[in-house]
């Protein structure tokens, strides 16, 4: 009766003369974590940034509806003061929309920064795996020729 050859000793023997190095995987991973915690820093710097803007955008349009919110003595006083208002706020729009510009153009320059450091990174990352892979494949493919 013929006997089965036992396939798991032979891919056992087989994966034993390809070691694995996951060396590689784990400088992928520090480096995605590294990349992930900077662009975080940038998302909630804009966002504290941007808060403040608002903060202050909300105060102000607040401190010129309690000034047109006064009791006149003229009712063209009314109309003055709406005018006021209304040029006043046009005004605080532009200011703040500008700003909020400027925070969005510092992100767009960060991560684009960051993401190309991270490209060069990880192509250095790639490069050195991609030589000790094949080194320790050159390793092993002459010690099983060897035996």
């Amino acid at each position: 009766m013929t006997k089965t050859p036992d396939m798991t000793a032979m891919f056992k023997d087989v994966m034993g003369s390809f070691p694995v190095d996951t060396s590689a995987m784990e400088g992928s991973f520090k480096t995605a974590a590294t990349l992930n915690e900077k662009l975080s820093g940038v998302a909630i710097d804009a966002a504290e940034k941007s808060a403040d803007i608002s903060a202050k955008w909300t105060k102000d349009t607040l401190n010129k509806l309690a000034e047109i919110s006064k009791a006149k003595q003229e009712p063209a006083d009314y109309a003055k003061a709406m005018t006021e208002f209304a040029s006043a706020s046009a005004e605080s729009a532009a200011e703040h929309m500008a700003a909020f510009a400027e925070i969005a153009k510092k992100v767009q320059m960060d991560t684009v920064e960051l993401m190309m450091n991270a490209g060069k990174d990880m192509q250095d990352d790639a490069a050195k795996a991609v030589k000790k892979a094949s080194d320790d494949v050159q390793n092993a493919t002459k010690k099983a020729t060897a035996k």
